[in-house]
């Protein structure tokens, strides 16, 4: 390029520009404030031009959707082939209530389920367990065996609908239940499709609902990995959550890292566990948050994917173009949804949700209106999903692929998510990677410090959350709010003893000291916690011998 067209004859212009136009204005009216960043603290200028992206080179930093480094996304023709999958992640009470609810939904025009378990659950305790009381169907479904599978899947095709199931800990038994009623069905394992959390490092980093230490923890997994990939080869053995790590009060770029990180983590166990690269990477997936601020978030999916390529490429040399592939899913930001004027929730789920479609998503939750006051009514869920439903239908934004790609600004964020995101995995390998830095509180502690320095910006005033520190209004309590009826609880632990009394106890106790032995030896656990479920011994029976063998992790503290 030369000329007008070139480099020179742009800086000249751009001269004229600021001298002529720019100056002159700015002297008249200053800007809102001197700087403006990103959430991960990058300048954002004001106006990107060619000369942004210098060493930008196409074929190396974008390329074509479909390959490598996929910047541009996962599929040649993304949403013109299909559209994402549209999920509302959903499960409240007992197992009988989130079955109408998914049913609910699934009439509604939703195209695949995403499980909400409740805290017993996630933490390996039955609803009869102490530690469960007052618990029990609060924050998602209760489930304490194959029974309460068998009811919240009743008359859902499992092998029609693919199922997300946000579960950690005891994501293997779950699993297992899963199978289980597949086989009822009549649905082989190998036809179930759909994806467990299966995440535990980041709930050592930013969620807490870990049971066991790391070393266990990263065995089972690898177990899952290795069993799924000849048992159940269409499921997604892994979810590696960048979501709660965002909900934490990361900024975008610690997002990426610390989800990548995470990620290069399980890649390398399971390769030291003797699994080859190439014959689990392509089940791996990835869970992201869509934020509020637009451009930043569209570039940190794209960023995500060109970063994720080339580690799986370079650094552990697959082989398979399906290795280095990152294929997400989005949920918009819960923290980001205020009780006050709850309306407002709708327009800023709206905003997240284009950003994961801009940005390339595969499957993607739109948080509900009213979540940060209860669990969500049926209409907010329904307004959640049009939300998804008129993005597709009608905003045109599904019709081309990457329709941002190319713009100087989101080109220049998208390399700069990157940057930082390298700089900060570069700091966790030479730590010794993930397990160090969560055992030394480094990366909590950058979450922590990115979470203070936004509330200053909020309290200050510098950020402005409207309805909460600005535009604010009288209001009057809220009205028509979800509840979980207590009851709940009590006949959830009704039928547990009824369920105790009439299966074959001999079987279970059976089952249960093959988990054991199978813990304390080297075997694979996913095929005797298959057995225990199938002779419906209980989640926390199961849970409790793992303890008895594995023992608990004590979280670290942070100041």
């Amino acid at each position: 390029m030369a000329g007008k067209n070139g480099k020179g004859g742009l800086r000249e212009a751009r001269e004229r520009w600021e001298r002529d136009l720019l100056g002159p204005a700015t002297s008249k009216a200053r800007e809102r404030r001197p700087r403006f960043e990103s959430t991960s603290g990058e300048e954002v200028r004001r106006l990107y031009t060619p000369e942004d992206l210098a060493s930008f080179d196409y074929l190396r930093d974008a390329g074509f959707p479909g390959e490598f480094p996929f910047t541009r996304g996962v599929q040649p023709t993304m949403y013109r082939g299909r559209f994402w999958t549209m999920r509302q992640y959903a499960g409240f009470g007992d197992a009988k209530e989130s079955n109408r609810r998914y049913r609910y939904l699934l009439d509604n025009g939703q195209t695949g389920l995403s499980v909400a378990f409740d805290l017993p659950t996630q933490m390996g305790y039955d609803s009869d367990a102490p530690m469960s009381f007052g618990e029990v169907g609060k924050v998602g479904v209760a489930i304490d065996s194959l029974e309460d599978m068998e009811v919240l899947f009743d008359r859902i095709p499992l092998g029609k609908v693919s199922t997300s199931m946000t579960i950690n800990s005891t994501a293997a038994i779950l699993l297992a239940m899963y199978i289980a009623v597949g086989e009822k069905q009549g649905v082989a394992a190998a036809a179930l499709n759909g994806t467990i959390q299966n995440d535990i490092l980041k709930e050592y980093i930013a969620r807490g609902t870990y049971i066991f230490p790391p070393a266990p923890s990263m065995r089972i997994i690898t177990d899952i990995f290795a069993f799924c990939k000849d048992a159940v080869p269409r499921w997604n053995t892994i979810s590696i959550s960048g979501y709660h790590i965002r909900e934490a009060g990361s900024t975008a770029a610690q997002e990426v890292a610390f989800t990548l990180a995470n990620g290069i983590a399980y890649v390398q166990a399971a390769i030291d566990a003797g699994m080859s690269v190439d014959s689990f990477a392509s089940r791996l997936a990835f869970f992201f948050n869509a934020h509020n601020n637009f451009l930043e978030e569209v570039a940190k999916f794209r960023a995500a994917r060109r970063l994720w390529a080339g580690i799986m490429r370079d650094r552990f040399h697959a082989k398979d173009p399906g290795s280095w592939m990152l294929r997400f899913h989005t949920q918009t930001a819960g923290s980001s949804l205020t009780a006050q004027q709850p309306d407002n929730n709708i327009v800023r789920v709206t905003l997240q949700a284009l950003s994961a479609v801009l940005g390339g998503t595969q499957s993607l939750h739109t948080n509900s209106r009213d979540e940060a006051l209860s669990l969500p009514t049926e209409a907010s869920v329904r307004i959640a999903l049009r939300t998804q439903q008129l993005i597709a239908h009608e905003s045109g934004v599904a019709e081309t692929v990457d329709p941002l790609g190319g713009s100087w600004c989101v080109e220049a964020l998208t390399s700069g998510i990157e940057r930082q995101a390298r700089e900060y995995i570069a700091r966790i390998d030479r730590m010794g990677g993930v397990i160090p830095a969560v055992d030394s509180g480094y990366i909590q502690k950058e979450i922590q410090d990115a979470a203070y320095r936004y509330q200053l910006q909020v309290e200050r005033k510098e950020q402005v959350v409207v309805g909460v520190n600005d535009f604010v209004v009288q209001e009057g309590k809220p009205g028509n709010l979800l509840k979980v009826d207590p009851r709940v609880e009590k006949e959830q632990r009704k039928r547990l003893a009824a369920l105790r009394k009439r299966r074959d106890g001999a079987a279970v106790r059976a089952a249960l000291g093959k988990i054991e032995s199978a813990c304390r030896g080297k075997g694979n656990v996913m095929g005797p916690i298959l057995s225990a479920v199938r002779a419906y011994a209980t989640l926390g029976e199961i849970s409790d011998v793992m303890r008895s063998v594995f023992g608990t992790h004590q979280g670290k503290v942070t100041v």
